[in-house]
């Protein structure tokens, strides 16, 4: 992966983080709301933090080691947006682009997962 693309995805996920943070300061103030913004604020912060490790790696095994658990908290953000959405707890339409985003960093980092396993 070129220095630039690899930027690009570090300043990406980090908005996208700062985004779930802001989504979060907005959402009810309930036992469930809680729960999941506890959750999906650990998941997406997770994944820009350890993105940004992916960039250290020293080996080819520790690339996909390291892009694997991006992998993971790509997926669980984007479950624990998609059960905001569903649940109602937060309107969905307010959700789509986090949505839209979520799908295409977990696609991003899945497919450079496969290519990095070759």
């Amino acid at each position: 992966m070129s220095r630039n693309k690899h930027q690009d995805l570090k300043d990406r996920t980090k908005q996208f983080a700062l985004r779930i943070i802001r989504m979060s300061r907005v959402m009810p103030n309930n036992r469930e709301a809680n729960i999941i913004s506890n959750q999906i604020l650990r998941s997406a912060t997770g994944m820009a933090a350890n993105y940004r490790a992916v960039g250290r790696a020293r080996s080819k095994a520790e690339f996909i080691a390291k892009i694997g658990v991006v992998v993971e908290e790509a997926d669980e953000t984007l479950f624990w947006l998609e059960l905001l959405s569903e649940s109602g707890i937060v309107d969905p339409a307010k959700l789509r682009e986090l949505l839209m985003e979520s799908s295409q960093l977990l696609a991003i980092f899945s497919a450079s997962r496969k290519t990095a396993r070759g």
